[in-house]
């Protein structure tokens, strides 16, 4: 065995035995690893879990109570409301993940050159940050839904945009610590580029608490794509949400009101799931609480 294969043994050892001191000692944030693992095994294999099609009309079976056919009875339009919710799992979720993976890929770099390079830029990125910040998040969003067009891309895309700045003025104030450290001067010392020492330097040791703002902003995009799609901006008819069966629920609630309480507690397990699973991983990655 090489030296490399043995280091890269070794390590992958290590990370092992760290996730199982974890899963010892925080049961909290093991089961809401596991919930959010189902989830996503359930947005993956919807098709093939879902007893019926998410679309398919039977208008002599309209609003129908549960059933033993359909267990969650069926919506105004005679669809199988567990089918739906289980097909909505899909866009929820990649509704959720897809609005934080673009605040992560405008707020971080945007942030990092803010807090390393300071000066001017500083002073410009931090007015723009904070005019943005100024605005009332759900009327930006729908805002700059408004501008892109109607549809639940475009509308994450917005949600994204609506975050980043708050990951960037976090990794802004982590830089700025940063790159005050001796390691950073050390190697600005030794010849190392702005790009260099961002990446191989400043970014690992200040990504940390933007890991576990992430998963907090999870739940929040999750809030927002079923505010959106509730109000017609986001997943359009007849593929289905959470946030498009809450829409066409609320329409019938004095009829059926079980209709809401499938989608609406959906969305209140995932992002509690979220938020349980950052508030872990904070614990987790917070040196002051290594001994706890």
């Amino acid at each position: 065995m090489t030296t490399q294969a043995l280091e890269m043994s070794i390590r992958e050892d290590s990370l092992f035995s760290k996730f199982g001191q974890w899963c010892r000692r925080d049961k909290r944030g093991v089961v809401s690893l596991l919930v959010l693992t189902i989830i996503i095994g359930i947005a993956i294999f919807a098709p093939w879990i879902a007893p019926y099609s998410p679309t398919e009309q039977d208008f002599s079976k309209m609003l129908m109570a549960p059933s033993a056919e359909h267990w969650l009875g069926t919506d105004d339009l005679g669809r199988d409301v567990l089918s739906r919710l289980i097909h909505g799992t899909s866009k929820s979720v990649y509704a959720a993940f897809l609005a934080v993976g673009v605040a992560l890929l405008i707020g971080v770099p945007i942030g990092l050159l803010a807090g390393f390079l300071g000066g001017w830029v500083d002073v410009g990125i931090s007015r723009v940050i904070d005019t943005l910040l100024s605005f009332p998040a759900i009327v930006l969003a729908v805002a700059v839904t408004g501008a892109m067009g109607i549809g639940l891309t475009n509308a994450m895309i917005s949600v994204g945009i609506v975050f980043s700045p708050h990951l960037a003025r976090l990794i802004r104030a982590r830089t700025l610590v940063i790159r005050e450290e001796l390691y950073v001067d050390a190697a600005r010392c030794f010849g190392a580029s702005t790009t260099r020492l961002l990446v191989k330097h400043v970014t690992p040791n200040a990504i940390q608490p933007v890991i576990v703002q992430c998963t907090l902003l999870l739940a929040v995009a999750l809030l927002a794509e079923a505010s959106l799609s509730f109000l017609g901006l986001g997943v359009q008819p007849p593929d289905p949400s959470w946030g498009q069966m809450l829409a066409r629920a609320y329409m019938y609630m004095e009829i059926t009101p079980e209709q809401m309480y499938a989608p609406g507690l959906m969305i209140m397990i995932t992002a509690l799931t979220f938020n349980t699973l950052g508030e872990s991983l904070r614990v987790a990655l917070d040196p002051t609480m290594k001994g706890l």
